[in-house]
């Protein structure tokens, strides 16, 4: 049974600001958190004659991961060309950037972050920094700690996924669970 007007109205009204968040979490980008969420909206009004029942909540929730998952492969092909013909995205206001802020929780988040960061091991700590803050290749990574490349990437992975198991267990990722497992 297709969406109508008022479903979807409804959707946008209970779900507009639970989805800002969701994407600013993810993200770290309020304004690609907002287009995240037009976008997610404009593909339900889209395809509302695609919904077949059940809960529209969960569809709208699959809607958005897929949305950010499209946004994750575009992301920096877009911001390179906007880079190129010296454009920048329109910004919000600081008022609309700090409530955004607030309602995804990204500062306690940053803290959370910063403070599991301290408890890696060195090892692996430097091999994230130098893969994910510095945006280094592997090749330079394994260079850099003096290690082979395979290493080096054993090293960011297991950085990696002890942070995102450490932010599970606070409750970090519960949205994530709540989508169907988008992390």
């Amino acid at each position: 049974m297709p969406l109508d007007a008022d479903d979807i109205a409804r959707l946008y009204r209970d779900h507009a600001r639970a989805l800002v968040a969701y994407f600013a979490r993810r993200t770290f980008d309020v304004h690609a958190a907002t287009e995240l969420m037009a976008e997610t909206f404009a593909e339900v009004v889209a395809d509302r004659r695609a919904f077949r029942g059940g809960e529209p909540a969960a569809w709208l929730y699959g809607i958005a991961k897929h949305q950010l998952s499209g946004w994750y492969r575009s992301a920096e092909v877009e911001q390179r060309k906007l880079a190129k013909l010296g454009l920048a995205p329109p910004g919000l206001s600081d008022e609309e950037y700090e409530r955004i802020e607030e309602l995804s929780g990204l500062e306690s988040l940053r803290k959370d972050v910063a403070a599991l960061l301290a408890d890696l091991p060195d090892d692996h700590r430097e091999a994230l920094r130098l893969r994910v803050v510095e945006e280094r290749g592997y090749p330079e990574v394994a260079t850099a700690l003096g290690i082979a490349e395979p290493a080096a990437r054993a090293r960011v992975s297991r950085a990696l996924r002890g942070l995102a198991a450490a932010l599970e267990a606070r409750g970090d990722a519960a949205p994530a669970r709540r989508i169907g497992g988008a992390r």
